[in-house]
């Protein structure tokens, strides 16, 4: 190769990358920079999404994402913003385009005036969401026989509802911190794994596995606790990340990946262990899911109004552990053990856990009832969740031989 060609290769892949990088997503961007961060939403048309393709892969011709790419860009440019990420919503018929909104602006002034423009659907300002979890209880020895501490092994009667159900082959989404599927209570448990969150290694983190844990640790293995579901097959897929011990947080475009994702993964529970703002986009995504038959579980906040989002969703079910709006469940959440990196085990408190609890009942229900509308919980007064009633209520009847032979 001459010293010319050497010279136009190297040219060519500098520019290459240049241009790539107005599209790459830059590390712990996303991440770390939500509160000057817009959502940018393009509508698109009906034929857009065909069955069958991946998600996030062949969305359009090339030809079709430059046209959309030349439009954010164009918008961007006319609203003095940069450029950070895009992400295909093909589940709500949208692009989702993410722009950075520089200092001395805010991005709520800055989506509502890009909601002007003709070629957008809406724009929406990059919302933060918490866990709902106390802070950390003092971990307890790995190896102690967990479950008679456990509170739902007898308010719920854990061990009978085992005979009945155990949530086999149920997909129950964790979308939540990273989950540690080394631990030996969920070694084996977990059938899917994806991360969503840009620029931060994914290490197991508290939060995730604390919530995987209660909903399908292994059971009946002389090691720790028990989940409500052990024979659910969770997807752990990461969209919130542990910024302390007791701080774990996500964003809106995290989470809206994490929900298509589940939804297009095949996941017939949804669990949402976080709380935050209304958002259009997320509750678009929520809905879909819901309209496909999916059960979304979110957790109360109760210092947000009505329990914050996704609580307040119309579709989706409200849970806390102590207290809460009208229409909400009550489910065990206080000093509840379950699993933690590094192999260990702890005392977990708050809604987030509550919420668990009832995804893995919902698991348990899928099981006894694969067809037809989502089953219903049963609840005493107060919201206080029945779970015995509840299993045996969407158990199939006896065939009427069977019960008149008795």
């Amino acid at each position: 190769m001459t010293w010319l060609s050497r010279l136009l290769v190297a040219c060519a892949a500098l520019w290459l990358a240049a241009a790539g990088a107005a599209w790459a997503e830059p590390a712990a961007t996303v991440a770390d920079d939500a509160e000057r961060q817009v959502l940018v939403l393009l509508r698109l048309p009906a034929e857009h999404f065909r069955a069958g393709q991946a998600y996030g892969g062949g969305y359009g011709d090339g030809a079709a994402q430059a046209a959309r790419q030349r439009i954010a860009t164009r918008l961007a440019r006319a609203h003095g913003l940069s450029m950070v990420t895009d992400w295909p919503m093909p589940l709500v018929g949208v692009d989702c385009f993410v722009m950075q909104v520089p200092a001395g602006r805010t991005a709520a002034a800055a989506a509502e005036e890009l909601a002007r423009d003709r070629a957008v659907a809406w724009a929406e300002p990059m919302q933060v969401y918490r866990a709902l979890a106390a802070p950390r209880a003092a971990a307890g020895p790995p190896n102690d026989p967990l479950f008679r501490l456990q509170p739902a092994a007898s308010a719920w009667r854990l061990a009978e509802l085992r005979g009945v159900a155990t949530g086999r082959h149920v997909r129950v989404a964790v979308i939540d911190s990273a989950v540690d599927a080394t631990h030996p209570d969920l070694a084996g448990q977990i059938a899917a794994r994806q991360d969503f969150v840009a620029g931060r290694p994914a290490t197991a983190e508290r939060h995730g596995t604390a919530v995987a844990g209660v909903i399908a640790a292994i059971a009946d293995n002389q090691l720790g606790m028990a989940g409500v579901a052990p024979g659910a097959r969770l997807m752990a897929i990461r969209a919130c990340w542990q910024r302390n011990a007791d701080d774990t947080v996500c964003d809106t475009l995290s989470l809206a990946k994490a929900l298509h994702s589940a939804v297009e993964g095949g996941a017939q529970v949804i669990n949402l262990s976080l709380g935050g703002p209304p958002n259009i986009l997320l509750g678009r995504l929520i809905d879909a899911a819901t309209a496909r038959g999916v059960v979304v579980v979110g957790a109360v906040d109760p210092d947000l109004a009505g329990g914050g989002f996704p609580a307040s969703h119309r579709g989706v079910v409200a849970v806390t552990s102590e207290g809460g709006p009208p229409g909400t469940y009550a489910a065990p959440g206080r000093d509840v053990p379950t699993t933690q990196p590094g192999g260990t085990f702890g005392l977990v408190s708050g809604s987030s856990y509550a919420a668990a609890h009832v995804s893995g009942l919902y698991a348990l229900m899928r099981e006894r009832s694969r067809r037809g509308a989502p089953p219903r919980l049963v609840s005493a007064r107060g919201g206080a969740i029945d779970a015995c009633a509840t299993l045996r209520a969407c158990t199939p009847p006896r065939p009427l031989a069977a019960r008149t032979a008795r």
